[in-house]
């Protein structure tokens, strides 16, 4: 049996196959607005969602996007599952490539287990394909994926055009945040300057590679921005609970129209959700699809996980 194919991070993929997996979401994207059927390339193929946390985007995305592609799809139930009696992670994994599958859409928690699932899968000499939807606060690569597709849709670009001098700044929550740390490797892939803003305690002690600059002041980071990504305070990956309140982080670091008026005169705002509205970003902006890219980047989701199972299926065949 051939070594099966996984997507574990952005970094990973070559410039061909990240310029490939892109236009092809647009691809799909442009089927999905046409209200057409893709072809089902995954017909007869098996993919299990096992998600140990709670999720909406990303897991019905995945499960959509398998099923318009063919697949036959189980979402495991976790909160009803044997992990419950003490079945590892590993043995969990296991018992699903014995049933069959092709592909395992994986989240988990503790970093470290995306790699170990794959290792057990790779040992045990089973063809399934591992996706990674999302592990701690590391990565979330379909993520990046879809908010750089999104990206080049509203700017009316494709991978080839780059995204050259555009400016994105993304707020909020970057410590924390796995979508903040795909979103930066993806848009950096494609030239996007970059910046990071947000609450001191919120941002990491030195600019990461590809990041331009970072912020305290708010007013500051979004001025000339073409792009402001707003991300959720993520209290449950905090050691403690101390954080400003609602109110205050919405004040000094929320997106609302003021704000935005600062950025470009077209500038778009986006969100990974869920949002917390009235503190993240204001919950008119968030709904003014003038401005607003968020409900973009969640059909983009679906188009952008048929890519990928697409492009994977094709490195089985």
């Amino acid at each position: 049996m051939s070594a099966p194919n996984h997507l574990t991070d952005i970094a990973s993929l070559s410039d061909e196959d990240f310029h490939h997996i892109l236009s092809r979401s647009l691809a799909f994207r442009r089927i999905m607005d046409e209200g057409a059927s893709p072809r089902p390339t995954l017909q007869h193929r098996l993919q299990f969602n096992l998600f140990y946390e709670n999720s909406t985007r990303t897991n019905l995305s995945f499960e959509v996007a398998a099923k318009r592609l063919g697949a036959i799809v189980s979402v495991v139930p976790v909160a009803a599952s044997s992990v419950h009696k003490g079945e590892s992670k590993v043995d969990t994994v296991l018992t699903l490539c014995a049933q069959g599958a092709d592909y395992l859409v994986l989240r988990a928690t503790e970093p470290g287990t995306i790699n170990e699932a794959i290792a057990a899968i790779n040992a045990d000499g089973y063809g399934t394909s591992v996706i990674n939807a999302g592990e701690g606060a590391l990565g979330h690569p379909t993520q990046g994926l879809l908010d750089v597709g999104t990206a080049l849709l509203a700017l009316g670009r494709t991978p080839k055009d780059s995204l050259e001098g555009v400016t994105l700044t993304i707020c909020g929550d970057i410590a924390h945040s796995r979508v903040a740390a795909s979103a930066i490797e993806a848009f950096r892939r494609l030239g996007t300057n970059i910046r990071l803003a947000g609450p001191p305690s919120l941002l990491p002690d030195a600019a990461p590679d590809g990041v331009a600059s970072l912020h305290n002041d708010m007013d500051e980071a979004v001025t000339g921005a073409d792009l402001i990504m707003a991300l959720r305070v993520q209290r449950e990956r905090m050691a403690d609970n101390e954080s400003l309140s609602g109110d205050e982080f919405h004040t000094r670091y929320g997106i609302n129209a003021t704000r935005l008026a600062k950025a470009k005169p077209n500038a778009f705002v986006m969100h990974p959700g869920p949002m917390n509205r009235g503190v993240e970003i204001d919950g008119s902006l968030a709904d003014d699809l003038s401005r607003s890219l968020i409900r973009s980047q969640v059909t983009q989701g679906v188009a952008l996980r048929m890519a990928v199972l697409e492009w994977l299926e094709e490195r089985k065949t």
